[in-house]
């Protein structure tokens, strides 16, 4: 298992789903699971989407400037800091933003997302 590989194919599906439906986005948290998005605490796949969902725009756009990984504790998780542009329906200018994923190993292979910070990057 190549950790850039999975990192990448992470990243492409968690974006794929936030623009597209981020409702399904709750199967990628467990109850144990935390985000942190713009210094609010949020605790719980359930509590977790229904932030993401509950966001003031319905239709956006994420573009992927670098994504950066690294094998993190003996329990083979990993971290994903990832960059890029948030482009919001009928918005001229794109957001910058910066997300990290603590990513933690599920029995049956896959990953589920174990810690998630999220900040826009104003200039």
């Amino acid at each position: 298992m190549d950790p850039d590989s999975v990192a990448k194919a992470f990243v492409e599906h968690y974006y794929t789903l936030f623009d597209a439906n981020r409702g399904a986005l709750v199967n990628l948290y467990q109850e144990g699971s935390m985000l942190t998005f713009e210094g609010q605490k949020i605790q719980g796949s359930q509590n977790i989407v229904a932030k993401l969902t509950s966001l003031p725009f319905q239709q956006c756009q994420h573009s992927i400037t670098t994504v950066d990984c690294q094998p993190s504790g003996p329990a083979g998780g990993m971290l994903v800091f990832v960059s890029g542009n948030l482009q919001l329906a009928g918005e001229q200018h794109a957001l910058k933003f910066s997300q990290m994923f603590h990513l933690m190993p599920t029995p049956q292979g896959s990953f589920y997302v174990f810690n998630d910070i999220f900040r826009l990057n104003y200039a």
